[in-house]
């Protein structure tokens, strides 16, 4: 039947594309993506035992070079105006404003809306999608960060719920040896 992790009826090992600029050793510069297998880096592909590494220009044919025949990699990142650029965890963080409500909403609204936006950019919703690993780690990022204002939401809303707990003295303690 179908099995999730086979990519167009291949075996089980679907790639990505890293963007890259590769220096050739007669001096030429290439840019273009290297393939690279799920659950590997760039340096696992560029350093393993394989002589030649696949490669795709931006506007030519899929092809094979040598490793013998690369001078340089320079990874190429993602366009800053797509809006996908990574994000850090302290980089302004507001639970409020990520989930697009007002400062101090009632439970019953941050909860609505932790789950519209869940659901939304849940990286399970794409699985079947051809995204670029950009895109899945943008996803990634924003599930953690929807995930994380809501904790931080529904922290508060439980401490703010616990009583006090107060001492209680010991009816009896025994005398210290």
């Amino acid at each position: 039947m179908f099995e999730r992790t086979r990519v167009d009826g291949g075996a089980g090992d679907a790639t990505s594309g890293i963007s890259v600029a590769l220096s050739l050793m007669d001096g030429t510069e290439v840019k273009g993506r290297v393939s690279v297998p799920q659950g590997r880096s760039l340096g696992d592909v560029l350093n393993g035992p394989a002589p030649f590494v696949e490669f795709e220009e931006f506007d030519g044919p899929r092809q094979f070079l040598a490793k013998h025949a690369i001078g340089g990699v320079r990874p190429i990142s993602p366009a800053r105006g797509l809006g996908l650029a990574r994000m850090r965890d302290n980089d302004g963080f507001d639970p409020y404003g990520l989930l697009e409500l007002p400062l101090g909403a009632p439970f019953e609204d941050v909860r609505a809306a932790y789950l519209r936006k869940a659901k939304a950019y849940h990286p399970d919703r794409y699985a079947n999608a051809e995204l670029p690993a950009e895109v899945r780690g943008y996803l990634e990022g924003m599930v953690r960060r929807i995930n994380a204002a809501f904790a931080a939401l529904d922290g508060a809303r439980l401490e703010s719920r616990q009583k006090p707990v107060q001492r209680v003295t010991p009816i009896y303690s025994s005398p210290a040896r």
